[in-house]
């Protein structure tokens, strides 16, 4: 009898984590495949909420960790840091020799983990890729990881579109929806008591769930745009009894510089809470119970509008994302993001088309790794133009193409 492939996933932030839960949970049940998990990034910070002690809590074993994150708050710092994670992911692999490795998105963390695999001659599996979010050095690391992927799990048509663009061949992608969508349906979501008393904190008549991140490529300016959030987030509790709880910035240059800022602002408001990380759980919880999501989480994108949420999008962190209608763009000005504030709580709850699936796209990508895992020279890659290989061209890709 065969041998169970062996089948490495990464995860380095509380957010991908989420959209990698049930994929892990269905390759550590599948008896045709062995998973391995390696954690990085934010993952092991405590500053960051330590949340490997979540992927711990539900079940899964941490077989290598990969220290990444940077020592200082700058894009050198971030240069420094890949480095010692490439070489951190080469020892890792090399330890645990996978047959795949498994990706999500679109970090640098996530690119040296890639860059290792590549070269190591290990087959990569890339989700999320072919989004498109102008503004950080994200969205060119996520096009750069497709290119060294063997297998691209997109989650929705212009995505597939994308990658095929790029010359991946057409039977490479897979079309399968947004893996989020899975754990909204499996999860056991906390009713807002049971959240008040986890956290400690009174929601108030309305409550909304704040998360701003650096914009990489655009350094100008960015600390204007949270002061120009706060002001606009000053004007909103000056109308009526409402709660602010942020979450914490992510681990980019200027992240450090953000979580201090947010950090002042929330102490210094009896009526405004701050939490380095909610955990997968917690933070759906919170954003079920939420009058709006605010910020450039792509949370407010993907999640938000599966609860019935309305979500504020300021600037251009997400706006390469195709987006359901729930969600209300604005540019990052005092004014502009007010005025989005009440539009968004003008929007009707529920009712919006969703366009990143319906479920299930976890378990038809453990599927389809299942079928593909150990093929011959899946490694080998070829430029394929699109005279020959085409773009899906007019009309609708189901989800599950």
């Amino acid at each position: 009898m065969a041998s169970p492939r062996k089948i490495c996933v990464v995860t380095g932030s509380r957010a991908e984590y989420g959209l990698l839960r049930w994929v892990m949970e269905g390759i550590r049940t599948d008896p045709d495949l062995s998973l391995q998990v390696i954690a990085t990034g934010s993952h092991l910070a405590p500053a960051f909420g330590s949340t490997y002690r979540e992927i711990e809590g539900d079940g899964f074993r941490i077989d290598r960790s990969v220290e990444i994150l940077p020592d200082a708050d700058t894009a050198a710092g971030v240069v420094a840091a890949m480095g010692r994670g490439l070489a951190g992911f080469a020892q890792a692999l090399e330890d645990l020799g996978p047959d795949l490795v498994v990706v999500l998105g679109d970090r640098y963390e996530i690119m040296a983990a890639a860059q290792a695999a590549m070269v190591m001659r290990i087959p990569l599996a890339h989700l999320c890729g072919g989004d498109e979010t102008p503004g950080t050095y994200d969205n060119v690391i996520r096009h750069c990881i497709t290119k060294m992927a063997a297998l691209h799990f997109v989650t929705h048509r212009e995505a597939m579109d994308r990658v095929i663009q790029m010359g991946e061949a057409r039977d490479r992608v897979f079309c399968f929806g947004a893996t989020c969508v899975d754990s909204l349906l499996r999860l056991d979501l906390m009713s807002r008591g049971e959240l008040e008393a986890d956290l400690g904190i009174a929601l108030g008549r309305e409550a909304f769930v704040i998360t701003f991140h650096p914009l990489t490529l655009r350094p100008e300016g960015q600390e204007s745009h949270l002061r120009a959030l706060f002001a606009a987030l000053d004007r909103l509790r000056s109308e009526g009894d409402r709660v602010l709880v942020f979450t914490g910035s992510n681990a980019d240059n200027g992240g450090g510089r953000f979580n201090t800022l947010i950090g002042e602002f929330a102490a210094s408001r009896a009526d405004c809470h701050r939490f380095a990380s909610l955990g997968h759980r917690r933070y759906l919880s919170l954003v079920r119970c939420a009058a709006a999501v605010i910020g450039n989480s792509s949370s407010g994108i993907y999640e938000a509008p599966y609860l019935g949420v309305p979500t504020v999008d300021i600037g251009e962190r997400q706006r390469g994302r195709m987006a359901p209608a729930s969600v209300v763009r604005c540019e990052p000005t005092e004014a502009a993001i007010h005025e989005a504030i009440l539009r968004a709580l003008a929007l009707p709850r529920g009712g919006v088309p969703m366009i990143y699936g319906d479920g299930g796209a976890s378990e038809r990508i453990v599927a389809k790794i299942k079928e593909l895992a150990g093929q011959p020279e899946l490694c080998i890659k070829h430029f394929t133009t699109l005279s020959t290989a085409p773009c899906a061209g007019p009309g609708p890709i189901e989800i599950g193409s």
